[in-house]
């Protein structure tokens, strides 16, 4: 069985929309990093998004596990224009379509930026990919909040709306089963 161990990158510190903007992230705290490597599979194969906050927080858990490519693939949600705005600025400018996009989720996207149903088919295409590729390997992944809340959504067979109810904080760890059927073992574990 291949369970996918999806990892959300370190904390940004940012308070606006991050998606495809290469920030860095605070791997301060290494106690969590060492607590985070502990609790995966010391076999697992890692592979992570391409943005740097993604990668580093791979390369800390990274130990002696087989790294794949970085793949862009796994990138954020692309925010286009709403891109490292504040949440309130983006009401302000566009109320309309900015409650839209959380309150149904769906083909809505923000100016020049993608909808839930594109990030959704970009991640689930890749996450296919490797689950053919490394059939009955442990997939560590390590991505964003966007990106693991599209196989929350696939794991637990339910509509946007709900799946943006669910937590993902950094550093925290979603495990999902995928045979014999996709489920959802854990979300949002913090080792």
């Amino acid at each position: 069985m291949t369970r996918l161990f999806m990892v959300r990158h370190g904390p940004t510190h940012a308070k606006t929309f991050v998606g495809w903007s290469d920030l860095p992230a605070d791997l301060s705290d290494t106690a969590a990093l060492a607590r985070l490597d502990a609790h995966l599979p010391p076999d697992g194969v890692v592979i992570s998004s391409d943005l740097i906050r993604a990668s580093a927080t791979a390369d800390a858990i990274q130990n002696k596990r087989t790294r794949l490519p970085h793949d862009p693939d796994l990138r954020e949600l692309n925010f286009g224009d709403w891109e490292l705005k504040a949440f309130t600025d983006i009401e302000n400018n566009d109320p309309e379509r900015a409650r839209a996009y959380w309150d149904n989720p769906g083909e809505v996207r923000p100016p020049n930026g993608e909808s839930w149903n594109d990030a959704r088919s970009r991640v689930d295409r890749v996450i296919d990919r490797l689950l053919e590729t490394h059939s009955g390997r442990d997939l560590i992944v390590v991505a964003h909040f966007g990106v693991i809340l599209t196989q929350v959504q696939r794991a637990l067979n339910i509509g946007g709306y709900e799946t943006f109810g669910h937590r993902i904080d950094n550093l925290s760890v979603t495990e999902i089963g995928t045979h014999p059927q996709w489920n959802a073992m854990r979300i949002n574990h913090i080792p």
